[in-house]
């Protein structure tokens, strides 16, 4: 249930520089390694610096009486041998007590307005397969043909123990 609903202050809005901080903070709390461990892998600020650098116009934040409530950062792909322009929706996130209030729908909405404007034909996300909330959420922006993954890691920090081969003579 919300604890504050967005008001007509609810303002979406081009991410400035200043803006950074409370968005990698903001994101911080959203992508825990509890919540999704790969998506807490990939948060870190060169993910919002390296995104702002190069589609600054994608990278969106809803500010509410002068607080960053959400964001969204997004780019664009175009494949050598296509017609076709893709929009990335890399990240998306709105506070805690905010959630299902209809700011992630209006981040989405400009963005994808924005996106149109720049020729893309066909927005792409991804998500964690547990992340049922989210794939709800891209449901109703009307985001269809849902294909699973498989996310695999290798830790190089534990030592493993080589088999001693034995001599034969």
């Amino acid at each position: 249930m919300n604890t504050e609903e967005p008001s007509d202050a609810l303002d979406i809005r081009q991410m400035t520089i200043d803006d950074m901080a409370a968005v990698f903070h903001l994101g911080e709390k959203l992508f825990t390694s509890d919540f999704s461990p790969s998506m807490y892998r990939t948060w870190d600020e060169y993910e919002i610096t390296t995104l702002f650098n190069s589609d600054s116009e994608l990278c969106l934040v809803a500010e509410l009486n002068s607080d960053i409530v959400g964001f969204a950062l997004g780019t664009t792909v175009e494949k050598q041998h296509s017609s076709w322009k893709y929009g990335y929706l890399v990240w998306i996130g709105v506070r805690p007590g905010l959630q299902k209030g209809g700011t992630g729908k209006k981040l989405f909405d400009e963005l994808r307005l924005r996106m149109k404007e720049q020729g893309v034909r066909m927005i792409i996300i991804d998500t964690d397969a547990d992340n049922e909330a989210g794939i709800r959420f891209f449901k109703k922006l009307g985001f269809g043909h849902i294909q699973k993954h498989v996310y695999m890691t290798l830790n190089l920090s534990r030592s493993r123990k080589k088999k001693k081969k034995k001599e034969v003579r």
